[in-house]
């Protein structure tokens, strides 16, 4: 073999080493993005009050306990903790980790939780909810309840993912979601914040006149191209329109996590799994 030929099949080896590297990297460093929502409806108690967003574990673990997750968890400060669906995978379903998650979670601030689609697959759901109120873990199936401070309130809102009581793939997602969240609300309402597993129903909520929105599912797109974003997710197919990030309409802003885990498609591409943290900000 040539020097010249040498030299190319050593700089391909390298290439695939770096890529590799650069793979697993993207799909292990968590990555934490914060963002500020002001509103002349925040009450003045909840000026600064911290909500921190997990999306979509899917049963995954960095580190022995989830002790990476907890720890940039923990120094996010949060007031309150949201879980919005997925905290476990239908296809290798094992709810000992999102149980010992959550225990250690609410260790650090009160959480609550919202179902997911993968919940909705799986019989074991009935053991992870008995086991998720065992821990104190507040969960929201189609509920309220009003946050204090300082005798001050606002309304947090979850809804049971849609796929529950209809088709996941052909059901009326839309009018299951519309229909609850019409049932929810009065107008004694104060600013409100949903839990809500599904970004596609972003309409629904605007049309609900939600204040703040915490969804996930998208996954991010899954592999994320630059300066196009997310390739596909589902319920959204190729190029969603709501992958990750902020989504305003109206009086309605949606918060849209990558999640930290995966699920059909075990890697992640330019997509680093995050914690979303929202601090409220009175005008």
């Amino acid at each position: 073999m040539t020097m010249k030929k040498i030299y190319m099949v050593a700089s391909i080896v390298a290439f695939l080493l770096l890529f590799s590297s650069w793979i697993w990297w993207g799909n292990t460093a968590l990555e934490l993005n914060e963002y500020e929502m002001i509103s002349n409806r925040i009450p003045e108690a909840f000026s600064g009050f911290r909500i921190a967003q997990i999306s979509d574990l899917h049963n995954a673990q960095f580190g022995e306990g989830n002790e990476g997750l907890l720890s940039l968890l923990a120094q996010t400060d949060p007031d309150i903790i949201v879980i919005t669906g997925d905290l476990i995978d239908s296809r290798h379903t094992d709810i000992e980790i999102a149980l010992e998650f959550c225990e250690s979670a609410i260790e650090i601030a009160p959480v609550y939780y919202v179902t997911g689609n993968h919940e909705a697959r799986v019989t074991e759901y009935e053991d992870l909810k008995k086991g998720l109120e065992k821990n104190g873990i507040m969960i929201l199936e189609n509920e309220k309840v009003q946050l204090e401070r300082d005798e001050e309130y606002i309304t947090l809102m979850g809804i049971h993912d849609p796929s529950f009581t209809t088709d996941y793939l052909f059901g009326e997602a839309e009018s299951v979601a519309a229909a609850t969240l019409s049932e929810l609300q009065n107008e004694s309402d104060r600013y409100t914040v949903l839990l809500s597993h599904r970004p596609e129903l972003f309409d629904v909520y605007v049309d609900s006149q939600i204040d703040l929105v915490f969804s996930g599912h998208a996954h991010g797109g899954q592999f994320r191209l630059p300066f196009i974003g997310g390739l596909v997710a589902p319920n959204q197919g190729f190029f969603p329109e709501y992958d990750a990030g902020l989504f305003s309409k109206e009086n309605t802003t949606m918060v849209v996590s990558r999640g930290v885990g995966n699920s059909i498609i075990p890697l992640r591409f330019n997509n680093r799994p995050e914690i979303v943290v929202v601090e409220l900000i009175r005008q």
